[in-house]
């Protein structure tokens, strides 16, 4: 018969039911902190957002991708997983019904292990990177993240019981090296942003600076003040966009059961140097079939627009600069691409047109505006290309129309605040004289 590991049983439904007050909770709270953070670096060969933490006992260091979507952190428990404080959630238990999960593990008939555990709760975690999704258990153990970001992580903030999913090594394939999970910071109830929320006693809400590549980011849980080096606090200064839900549910017995877990935005239009783009905005708006509207996705390096705003902007941002700067040939995945040696140089990057995205708002008409540094990358040859991916015409169920992708929001500061369902925007962080590596928090 197999048996179970005990350490944590207890702390772990005690965290699991968001019991406030708890012997658990006081350990794990460790004086409360108000915020807690990840740290963000770019990995160069895949372009993918990878952090760092420390899990299990004794504690070890588990890199994973960043994941804007996703309904729980998901690590792979195949290869080495070694831990005498994890525990299943089990089946039926609130936890699992909160997830909505129908299934239950009951076929291990190996020595019990984080992934072999009889009468526990089953999840099928995704890799939003290959899309390949597949079956696991749900489980809990000690998670520890950093309290400051700069001049150094520490000290650490500890959850005994955070639950997570037990993956299989197959599904970390595609994933940066060194990677063996995806770090979800999405909407859903068990996701990290509500989950540290909830264990540690501060605001559901986060923000996220992108580094590129060779800088530091950052993704920060919490109360903390939005200051950057040198005294540059952007607290009081970003522009909010309401968070949207898509309430049309595709899921099936393969995924998370919750709904509106992605995070999308209103754009009601696009501008290129200022100008309207002519293009059917119907496509930017949610409809009843859950197709089309505006989506924020970290898994896509690049932005993906349906194929008619796609032409539509494509064309638009070649026309502005017909006369001015010469083309190069495309360079997969990229269509419109330029001579860079022809391209001048400016605090935001290349000098080339802006492309505004049209933002419903709290106040005043506000916009997105996107700059070189964001718009265009460097390509084989030295060509310089629009960082824009032709994503078809065909929209199925819950498919976005525009997905931004993880280039465009580099040095931005975006706060995702999940009670008030908004997202509030900086601009681009050079502009303001600072960047996400010059983030100051402890």
């Amino acid at each position: 018969m197999a048996r179970l590991p005990p350490p944590l049983a207890v702390c772990s439904v005690a965290l699991l039911l968001y019991v406030s007050v708890s012997p658990c909770h006081a350990a794990a709270a460790g004086g409360k902190p108000s915020a807690v953070v990840l740290p963000v670096s770019k990995d160069g060969a895949t372009q993918q957002y990878v952090t760092v933490f420390r899990q299990r006992t004794p504690q070890v260091p588990v890199r994973a991708v960043l994941d804007l979507a996703g309904a729980t952190l998901w690590v792979d428990c195949d290869a080495g997983y070694a831990s005498s404080s994890y525990a299943r959630v089990p089946c039926g238990s609130r936890p699992c019904r909160l997830m909505k999960y129908r299934e239950c593990f009951n076929s291990c008939f190996g020595e019990p292990s984080p992934a072999c555990l009889n009468d526990t709760c089953s999840a099928f975690p995704g890799n939003a990177v290959t899309r390949v999704t597949a079956g696991g258990t749900i489980i809990t153990d000690v998670l520890s993240l950093p309290t400051t970001f700069r001049p150094a992580p520490g000290p650490l903030a500890t959850a005994p019981a955070f639950l997570f999913t037990c993956a299989h090594t197959y599904l970390t394939e595609g994933l940066a090296t060194g990677a063996t999970g995806m770090a979800s910071l999405s909407r859903a109830r068990f996701a990290l942003p509500t989950q540290l929320a909830k264990t540690f006693g501060f605001s559901r809400r986060f923000a996220l600076c992108l580094p590129p590549a060779s800088a530091a980011g950052f993704v920060v849980f919490g109360d903390a003040p939005r200051v950057f080096q040198p005294g540059v606090d952007l607290s009081k200064s970003l522009i909010y966009t309401p968070l949207l839900v898509n309430r049309v549910k595709t899921a099936g017995k393969y995924t998370t059961g919750e709904i509106g877990i992605d995070y999308l935005i209103g754009v009601s239009g696009i501008k290129v140097n200022g100008r309207a783009v002519p293009l059917n905005t119907t496509l930017l708006t949610i409809d009843k079939n859950g197709v089309g509207g505006t989506m924020l996705s970290t898994a896509s390096p690049y932005t993906v627009l349906e194929t008619s705003i796609y032409r539509a902007v494509v064309d638009a941002f070649a026309a502005e600069t017909a006369a001015k700067i010469p083309r190069a040939p495309a360079v997969a995945p990229f269509e419109l691409c330029y001579d860079g040696s022809r391209v001048g140089s400016t605090r935001a990057g290349p000098a080339v047109p802006t492309i505004e995205l049209v933002l419903q708002s709290e106040g005043a008409a506000a916009s997105w505006v996107v700059f070189g540094a964001n718009s265009m990358v460097t390509a084989k040859g030295g060509a310089l290309c629009l960082a824009m991916v032709d994503g078809g015409s065909t929209l199925y169920p819950s498919s976005p129309a525009v997905v931004i992708g993880g280039h465009m929001m580099e040095d931005n500061l975006l706060e995702f605040d999940l009670e008030r369902s908004r997202m509030g925007l900086s601009s681009y962080l050079p502009l303001r004289q600072t960047t996400c590596n010059n983030f100051r928090l402890g």
